[in-house]
């Protein structure tokens, strides 16, 4: 590490909890952030500040002036860019020091696989089911841990899975996939602006300690916010045996 990374991330390295071994571990991971809106945003900003190696960021969509009240690392000038590429152009000024790879795309299928590949955890910072089911599958397959949030109206929520370990639970075991799961989506139902903050800085939290091997990040915990009371529940869930997804891991 040399010398301007060492006083960039001076105050890390003065956390007992973190120390040169931690912030080291850190700067050689890669983390991957499916969706650069509400939670992608400050995820990947405190994911490119921390000194994460490698960010990969995947998003389809464009920037658009409705995303502006809660996706900060977008810009009025840039409303219909590419929101992967308007990300970067924040994140490459916060922090020249890291790698930043794009991806313009709905990740699914053999693309989904290859990025969840790479990456040493995974948050999913999308905003349906069928996306973060379909990252559960990968992150199951390739046993990589996952970060997953979810903010709509006034309530957020936080979970993580260590999908490295058989006995774990996934997402499928505590939100199971299926026809009468009711989609609830920032566009229809709105949501609180600093609501999306919350939850999206967590998940970059939880993701620093998996990656920088300190605290104990939230596997097998389901954690709700009521920003209507500024009040957290936690909640312990587990492995549900006859799993479609992770099931038959034993």
């Amino acid at each position: 590490m040399g010398d301007e990374s060492l006083l960039r991330y001076s105050r890390h390295i003065l956390l007992d909890d973190i120390g040169i071994e931690g912030q080291t571990r850190i700067a050689h991971s890669t983390a991957l952030v499916v969706g650069a809106g509400g939670l992608g945003c400050p995820s990947a900003l405190y994911l490119a500040s921390a000194g994460v190696g490698r960010l990969i960021l995947a998003d389809h969509d464009t920037v658009d002036l409705t995303n502006l009240q809660r996706q900060v690392l977008h810009t009025t000038s840039r409303v219909g860019t590419a929101k992967v590429e308007s990300a970067k152009v924040h994140l490459a000024d916060i922090n020249p020091l890291i790698d930043i790879h794009t991806l313009q795309t709905r990740l699914e299928g053999d693309a989904l696989h290859a990025a969840v590949a790479q990456a040493d955890v995974v948050l999913d910072c999308s905003d349906n089911f069928k996306t973060r089911h379909a990252v559960n599958r990968a992150c199951v397959a390739l046993g990589k841990p996952l970060v997953s949030g979810a903010a709509v109206r006034m309530d957020g929520q936080l979970a993580c899975f260590d999908l490295g370990q058989a006995l774990a639970p996934c997402y499928h075991c505590l939100f199971p996939d299926g026809d009468d799961v009711t989609e609830e989506r920032c566009a229809t139902m709105g949501v609180f602006a600093p609501l999306t903050g919350i939850i999206g800085t967590l998940q970059a939290a939880e993701a620093l300690k998996i990656l920088g091997g300190f605290g104990q990040p939230l596997f097998g915990t389901l954690q709700l916010f009521d920003a209507r009371r500024g009040e957290f529940t936690r909640i312990r869930f587990q492995k549900d045996p006859e799993c479609p997804v992770c099931g038959h891991r034993h």
